[in-house]
């Protein structure tokens, strides 16, 4: 149950944070507002370090494999990428688009066992359930 509520508030998250960033590039540039949403989210993490425990820094030097260690990297292009598909489609369009590609991302690499994952079986509910969300795509981008 936790776990369910934890991803409904990471997505309601993520939509106001994607709504509040485009508006941030809107009024300055979109390269300063990923930076700042990168810099204050180290902040953020900073100062929850300091306060929570101060776990030893070092081990990231041997996490293994190396590639692991990209996520930063990767959030600097989701933070790009979602400010700019807001802006082009609006606020609910790129959530319908981005939370379907994560979905199906997601499945991918339970799937095929992808980056050290579980491999998971196919199962055709969820095939069914992923063209079902991609056939909502259709019908809410229908003008």
């Amino acid at each position: 149950m936790v776990g369910l509520l934890l991803a409904l508030l990471s997505g309601a998250l993520m939509s106001v944070q994607g709504v509040f960033n485009t508006e941030v590039t809107k009024q300055s540039s979109i390269w300063v507002a990923a930076g700042f949403v990168q810099i204050t989210a180290f902040v953020v993490c900073l100062a929850a370090w300091l306060i929570t425990g101060r776990e030893s820094v070092s081990s990231l030097f041997s996490v293994h494999p190396w590639y692991m260690l990209l996520g930063g990297v990767i959030g600097a292009f989701i933070t790009i990428t979602v400010i700019m598909s807001m802006n082009s489609l609006g606020p609910a369009k790129a959530a319908l688009l981005i939370v379907t590609a994560q979905v199906l991302v997601a499945y991918l690499i339970e799937l095929f066992g992808l980056f050290g994952v579980e491999k998971a079986g196919f199962e055709w509910r969820k095939l069914f359930g992923m063209l079902l969300a991609v056939g909502g795509i259709a019908l809410f981008k229908w003008d």
